[in-house]
Protein backbone atom coordinates (compact mmCIF):
# COMPACT_ATOMS: atom_id res chain seq x y z
CA UNK A 1 0.00 0.00 0.00
CA UNK A 2 1.28 3.02 -0.95
CA UNK A 3 1.65 6.44 1.16
CA UNK A 4 -0.63 8.18 -0.92
CA UNK A 5 -3.72 6.12 -0.93
CA UNK A 6 -4.61 7.59 2.86
CA UNK A 7 -3.76 11.32 1.61
CA UNK A 8 -5.52 10.48 -1.18
CA UNK A 9 -8.51 9.07 -0.27
CA UNK A 10 -8.95 12.21 2.63
CA UNK A 11 -8.46 15.01 0.20
CA UNK A 12 -11.12 13.93 -2.44
CA UNK A 13 -13.62 13.98 0.54
CA UNK A 14 -11.96 17.76 1.86
CA UNK A 15 -12.18 19.21 -1.80
CA UNK A 16 -15.72 17.87 -2.63
CA UNK A 17 -17.33 19.27 0.98
CA UNK A 18 -14.91 22.78 -0.05
CA UNK A 19 -16.76 22.65 -3.51
CA UNK A 20 -20.04 22.11 -2.27
CA UNK A 21 -19.53 25.14 0.04
CA UNK A 22 -17.61 27.71 -2.33
CA UNK A 23 -17.88 26.17 -5.78
CA UNK A 24 -15.50 27.65 -8.87
CA UNK A 25 -18.07 30.37 -9.60
CA UNK A 26 -18.20 31.97 -6.33
CA UNK A 27 -13.85 31.95 -5.56
CA UNK A 28 -12.37 34.70 -5.00
CA UNK A 29 -10.92 36.83 -8.27
CA UNK A 30 -7.75 37.24 -8.29
CA UNK A 31 -6.47 41.00 -8.80
CA UNK A 32 -2.20 41.01 -8.21
CA UNK A 33 0.10 39.30 -10.79
CA UNK A 34 1.18 35.66 -11.29
CA UNK A 35 4.61 35.55 -10.05
CA UNK A 36 7.01 33.64 -12.71
CA UNK A 37 8.07 30.96 -11.08
CA UNK A 38 10.10 29.30 -13.90
CA UNK A 39 12.15 32.63 -14.04
CA UNK A 40 13.06 32.34 -10.57
CA UNK A 41 13.95 28.66 -10.80
CA UNK A 42 16.40 29.00 -13.96
CA UNK A 43 18.12 31.78 -12.96
CA UNK A 44 22.20 31.59 -12.98
CA UNK A 45 23.03 28.83 -9.97
CA UNK A 46 21.14 26.44 -7.60
CA UNK A 47 17.92 27.45 -7.03
CA UNK A 48 16.19 26.66 -3.85
CA UNK A 49 12.59 26.28 -2.92
CA UNK A 50 12.18 26.75 0.57
CA UNK A 51 9.20 25.00 2.05
CA UNK A 52 7.01 25.71 4.90
CA UNK A 53 6.06 22.49 6.37
CA UNK A 54 4.85 22.01 10.05
CA UNK A 55 4.60 17.78 10.35
CA UNK A 56 4.26 14.65 7.85
CA UNK A 57 3.94 11.27 8.13
CA UNK A 58 7.36 10.16 7.81
CA UNK A 59 9.09 12.61 10.56
CA UNK A 60 6.03 13.97 12.90
CA UNK A 61 6.32 17.08 14.09
CA UNK A 62 8.70 19.06 12.63
CA UNK A 63 8.01 22.48 13.82
CA UNK A 64 4.76 24.25 14.84
CA UNK A 65 4.08 27.40 16.68
CA UNK A 66 6.24 29.80 14.29
CA UNK A 67 4.19 32.43 12.33
CA UNK A 68 4.32 31.70 8.66
CA UNK A 69 5.15 35.16 7.89
CA UNK A 70 8.77 34.88 10.09
CA UNK A 71 9.35 31.83 8.46
CA UNK A 72 8.86 33.30 4.45
CA UNK A 73 10.25 36.45 5.58
CA UNK A 74 13.51 34.65 6.75
CA UNK A 75 13.31 32.40 3.49
CA UNK A 76 13.51 35.37 1.36
CA UNK A 77 15.67 37.02 3.46
CA UNK A 78 18.27 33.73 3.07
CA UNK A 79 18.68 33.91 -0.75
CA UNK A 80 15.68 31.59 -1.51
CA UNK A 81 14.35 31.59 -4.85
CA UNK A 82 10.97 30.66 -4.42
CA UNK A 83 8.32 29.35 -1.23
CA UNK A 84 6.49 25.98 -1.27
CA UNK A 85 3.91 26.40 0.56
CA UNK A 86 1.95 23.16 1.96
CA UNK A 87 -1.69 23.51 2.61
CA UNK A 88 -2.90 19.79 3.23
CA UNK A 89 -4.37 19.61 6.50
CA UNK A 90 -4.54 16.12 8.21
CA UNK A 91 -1.44 14.85 7.59
CA UNK A 92 0.66 18.39 6.66
CA UNK A 93 -1.00 20.63 9.19
CA UNK A 94 -1.25 22.78 6.40
CA UNK A 95 -4.37 24.87 4.95
CA UNK A 96 -5.04 27.45 2.22
CA UNK A 97 -4.97 30.35 4.78
CA UNK A 98 -0.95 29.66 5.05
CA UNK A 99 -0.88 30.20 1.55
CA UNK A 100 -2.41 33.71 1.71
CA UNK A 101 -0.93 34.85 4.88
CA UNK A 102 2.57 33.98 2.59
CA UNK A 103 1.49 35.61 -0.19
CA UNK A 104 0.96 38.66 2.05
CA UNK A 105 4.55 38.71 3.90
CA UNK A 106 6.66 37.81 0.99
CA UNK A 107 7.44 38.96 -2.77
CA UNK A 108 8.25 35.27 -4.03
CA UNK A 109 6.67 33.24 -6.33
CA UNK A 110 5.16 30.29 -4.49
CA UNK A 111 4.41 26.38 -5.05
CA UNK A 112 0.61 25.82 -3.74
CA UNK A 113 2.43 22.18 -2.37
CA UNK A 114 -0.93 19.48 -1.66
CA UNK A 115 -2.56 16.48 -3.72
CA UNK A 116 -4.11 17.93 -6.48
CA UNK A 117 -6.85 15.44 -7.81
CA UNK A 118 -9.56 18.20 -8.82
CA UNK A 119 -9.42 20.63 -11.04
CA UNK A 120 -11.17 22.72 -8.62
CA UNK A 121 -8.12 22.75 -6.57
CA UNK A 122 -6.47 24.76 -10.01
CA UNK A 123 -8.72 27.58 -9.11
CA UNK A 124 -8.61 27.47 -5.37
CA UNK A 125 -5.19 27.88 -5.62
CA UNK A 126 -5.12 30.42 -8.46
CA UNK A 127 -7.48 32.81 -6.13
CA UNK A 128 -5.49 31.48 -3.10
CA UNK A 129 -2.47 33.53 -4.57
CA UNK A 130 -0.22 30.28 -5.88
CA UNK A 131 1.86 30.67 -9.17
CA UNK A 132 2.44 27.27 -9.58
CA UNK A 133 0.85 23.94 -8.04
CA UNK A 134 2.14 20.71 -8.22
CA UNK A 135 0.93 16.94 -10.03
CA UNK A 136 1.53 13.85 -8.75
CA UNK A 137 2.20 11.67 -10.88
CA UNK A 138 1.90 8.68 -8.84
CA UNK A 139 -1.62 9.93 -7.81
CA UNK A 140 -3.44 10.53 -10.82
CA UNK A 141 -4.42 8.59 -13.83
CA UNK A 142 -2.23 9.83 -17.14
CA UNK A 143 -5.47 11.40 -18.53
CA UNK A 144 -6.15 13.36 -15.36
CA UNK A 145 -2.73 14.62 -15.45
CA UNK A 146 -3.01 15.61 -18.91
CA UNK A 147 -6.46 17.53 -18.06
CA UNK A 148 -5.21 19.38 -15.20
CA UNK A 149 -1.65 20.09 -16.41
CA UNK A 150 -3.61 21.93 -19.79
CA UNK A 151 -5.61 23.65 -17.19
CA UNK A 152 -3.17 25.18 -15.20
CA UNK A 153 -1.75 26.06 -17.65
CA UNK A 154 -4.62 28.15 -19.00
CA UNK A 155 -5.11 29.72 -15.89
CA UNK A 156 -1.75 30.68 -16.18
CA UNK A 157 -0.19 28.25 -13.18
CA UNK A 158 3.19 26.66 -13.75
CA UNK A 159 2.71 22.79 -12.86
CA UNK A 160 5.78 21.20 -11.21
CA UNK A 161 5.35 17.27 -12.57
CA UNK A 162 6.34 14.96 -10.04
CA UNK A 163 8.02 11.50 -10.82
CA UNK A 164 9.48 9.07 -8.77
CA UNK A 165 10.36 6.50 -11.40
CA UNK A 166 11.31 6.04 -14.33
CA UNK A 167 7.72 5.17 -15.59
CA UNK A 168 6.28 7.93 -13.61
CA UNK A 169 9.02 10.01 -15.50
CA UNK A 170 7.78 8.31 -18.99
CA UNK A 171 4.48 9.46 -18.48
CA UNK A 172 5.39 13.26 -17.30
CA UNK A 173 7.22 13.19 -20.61
CA UNK A 174 4.53 11.91 -22.54
CA UNK A 175 2.34 15.59 -21.35
CA UNK A 176 5.33 17.27 -22.58
CA UNK A 177 5.79 18.59 -18.56
CA UNK A 178 8.31 21.65 -18.76
CA UNK A 179 8.78 21.40 -14.72
CA UNK A 180 9.75 18.09 -13.45
CA UNK A 181 10.53 16.96 -9.72
CA UNK A 182 11.96 14.16 -8.86
CA UNK A 183 10.95 13.20 -5.56
CA UNK A 184 13.84 10.95 -3.93
CA UNK A 185 11.17 9.65 -1.48
CA UNK A 186 9.88 5.99 -1.90
CA UNK A 187 5.99 6.37 -1.71
CA UNK A 188 5.32 2.56 -0.21
CA UNK A 189 8.47 2.67 2.60
CA UNK A 190 9.06 6.45 2.95
CA UNK A 191 12.46 6.24 2.61
CA UNK A 192 15.10 8.56 0.76
CA UNK A 193 17.86 7.52 -1.24
CA UNK A 194 19.28 11.34 -2.76
CA UNK A 195 20.88 8.85 -5.99
CA UNK A 196 17.10 8.87 -7.50
CA UNK A 197 17.53 11.91 -8.99
CA UNK A 198 20.91 10.92 -10.38
CA UNK A 199 19.75 7.79 -11.77
CA UNK A 200 16.46 9.76 -13.58
CA UNK A 201 18.30 12.78 -14.48
CA UNK A 202 19.97 11.24 -18.09
CA UNK A 203 16.26 10.16 -18.98
CA UNK A 204 15.67 13.59 -19.04
CA UNK A 205 15.51 15.90 -22.53
CA UNK A 206 17.72 18.94 -22.78
CA UNK A 207 15.57 21.46 -22.03
CA UNK A 208 13.46 20.56 -19.22
CA UNK A 209 13.57 22.41 -15.76
CA UNK A 210 14.35 19.94 -13.42
CA UNK A 211 13.87 19.83 -9.26
CA UNK A 212 15.49 17.49 -6.95
CA UNK A 213 13.14 17.20 -3.78
CA UNK A 214 13.55 15.30 -0.45
CA UNK A 215 17.10 14.08 1.92
CA UNK A 216 18.62 18.01 0.65
CA UNK A 217 20.33 19.19 3.54
CA UNK A 218 24.07 20.15 2.69
CA UNK A 219 25.52 22.60 0.14
CA UNK A 220 27.76 19.80 -1.05
CA UNK A 221 24.76 17.80 -2.45
CA UNK A 222 23.43 20.93 -4.20
CA UNK A 223 26.52 21.79 -5.87
CA UNK A 224 26.62 18.29 -6.93
CA UNK A 225 23.30 18.45 -8.22
CA UNK A 226 23.67 21.51 -10.21
CA UNK A 227 26.84 19.84 -11.53
CA UNK A 228 24.76 17.42 -12.73
CA UNK A 229 22.40 19.76 -14.45
CA UNK A 230 19.64 20.10 -12.17
CA UNK A 231 17.98 23.66 -11.97
CA UNK A 232 16.17 23.89 -8.48
CA UNK A 233 15.84 21.90 -5.17
CA UNK A 234 12.99 21.88 -2.75
CA UNK A 235 14.16 21.61 0.90
CA UNK A 236 11.48 21.69 3.57
CA UNK A 237 12.36 19.52 6.50
CA UNK A 238 16.04 20.57 7.22
CA UNK A 239 15.24 24.15 6.76
CA UNK A 240 12.00 24.10 9.41
CA UNK A 241 14.45 22.55 11.88
CA UNK A 242 17.19 25.42 11.92
CA UNK A 243 17.02 27.82 14.85
CA UNK A 244 17.64 30.11 12.40
CA UNK A 245 16.07 29.89 9.24
CA UNK A 246 17.52 32.52 7.53
CA UNK A 247 21.46 31.41 8.23
CA UNK A 248 20.11 28.24 7.08
CA UNK A 249 18.47 28.85 4.15
CA UNK A 250 21.51 31.16 3.51
CA UNK A 251 24.43 28.45 3.89
CA UNK A 252 22.31 26.65 0.90
CA UNK A 253 21.92 29.68 -1.59
CA UNK A 254 25.77 31.15 -1.03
Amino acid sequence: MSALDPILESTRAEVARRQASVPISRLARREDEIRPFVAALTAPGMSVIAEHKRRSPSAGVIRDGVAIEDVVRSYERGGAAALSILTEGPSFGGSLDDLRTARAASGLPILRKDFVVDRYQLHESLAAGADAILLIVAALHRRQLSDLYAEAGSLGLVAVVEVHDRHELETALSIDAELIGINNRDLVTLGVDVERTFELLPMIPTGKVVVAESGLRRREQLDRLAAAGVDAVLVGESLMRSADLEQACRALTI
